[in-house]
């Protein structure tokens, strides 16, 4: 499975996002975009980070613990 987070450095949001992520599936290996280095990237997510995204889905936050066993679960 592929998992991205849209982030930025020094998010603490996206911080907590992949704790939530790493306590649902702890073998899971996210793959980290930053959308300050992509202007279509900032102007979609700029406002939304942290944001999942997998086979299409997106999950932005504000999320919990059971937003992310949900997500994932597909």
């Amino acid at each position: 499975m592929s998992v991205v987070l849209y982030t930025t450095v020094g998010c603490h949001l996206c911080e907590q996002a992949r704790e939530l992520v790493g306590m649902v599936d702890p073998s899971l290996v996210l793959t980290l975009v930053d959308v300050a280095e992509d202007d279509d990237l900032l102007a979609r997510y700029g406002e939304r980070i942290p944001v999942l995204m997998c086979d299409g889905r997106e999950l932005a936050w504000p999320f919990g613990l059971l937003d992310v066993q949900q997500f994932l679960a597909g």
